[in-house]
């Protein structure tokens, strides 16, 4: 297998959490430098902004949703992805050795399917001389699934950025509440003011610097997999079909970014002949 066009691997992509980390800091060393950083904690203000947001979102939908919520963040902050042109290369690649071996060779290239559970379970669905019809049809229900599933976890962090604020403003308006009731004790307008401030600080921090930056990603995410999943499905149904590999790269090609198409035989070419030369 030339090393040129063995590509089967994920890359992971740390940007997220490097940025979201990244901003703490910022905001940590603004507070650290202004002094008094105890004065930005109010377990009170956390309580109201931290479970009243959980609260209210978990409201807006299901403990299912949540759960299904908080894996999909998990796997946004550590995503790995697939580049569109490796993937295309590969799709291509299987596509060669199914026209010039047969389809039930794929068995054993396992090494150019397993990184991609959708690629994979099409080759086998074709390996097992299931109608390609039907392989079609479950592929689009997985896909529609998949997509559904993530645009539900999407909804949930963007719920969550929408109450963050909110319950900042509910929490400033019980600390002026406190506040302009106690008027005579001097002792408490320091304390109620601080729960009104940091109760908005929190809601800020947590819409602004978590939530939406997460929900993005994650449409982000979203749209690259539906777009390799799509390689993948025009690939499967080109095998399926017995079409020309040639055939399937015009296909991909026209699917991907311009910056992002490939020529798989050129490629080739440049392998075998760099071969030769060594």
């Amino acid at each position: 297998m030339e090393e040129a066009y063995q590509v089967h691997s994920k890359t992971s992509d740390s940007s997220t959490a490097v940025g979201i980390v990244f901003a703490f800091l910022l905001v940590f060393a603004a507070i650290y430098l202004g002094g008094n950083p105890t004065g930005f904690v109010d377990i009170r203000s956390i309580l109201i902004v931290l479970l009243g947001t959980f609260a209210i979102t978990v409201a807006c939908f299901s403990f299912s949703d949540m759960m299904h919520s908080f894996k999909a963040t998990f796997f946004t902050i550590f995503y790995r992805f697939e580049n569109f042109s490796q993937a295309a290369v590969n799709a291509i690649r299987i596509s060669d050795i199914a026209r010039s071996k047969g389809f039930l060779e794929l068995d054993k290239y396992e090494d150019l399917t397993r990184h991609n559970a959708f690629l994979q379970n099409g080759i086998e669905m074709i390996v097992d001389h299931i109608d390609i019809d039907e392989i079609e049809r479950v592929l689009e229900l997985e896909v529609a699934s998949m997509a559904h599933r993530h645009a539900k976890s999407t909804a949930v962090l963007r719920k969550a950025a929408e109450i963050s604020p909110a319950m900042g403003l509910i929490g400033t308006l019980i600390g002026l509440v406190q506040m302009l009731g106690n008027l005579e004790d001097t002792s408490t307008i320091g304390p109620a003011m601080a729960v009104a401030l940091l109760t908005t600080f929190y809601g800020a921090v947590m819409s602004y610097m978590i939530f939406l930056p997460l929900a993005s990603k994650l449409e982000r995410n979203t749209k690259d997999e539906l777009l390799i999943a799509e390689i993948y499905m025009q690939t499967i149904k080109s095998i399926g079909r017995r079409e020309s590999p040639r055939k399937l790269e015009m296909i991909i090609n026209s699917i991907l970014p311009p910056i992002e198409r490939v020529d798989y035989y050129e490629l080739k070419k440049g392998a075998k002949k760099g071969k030769k030369e060594k």
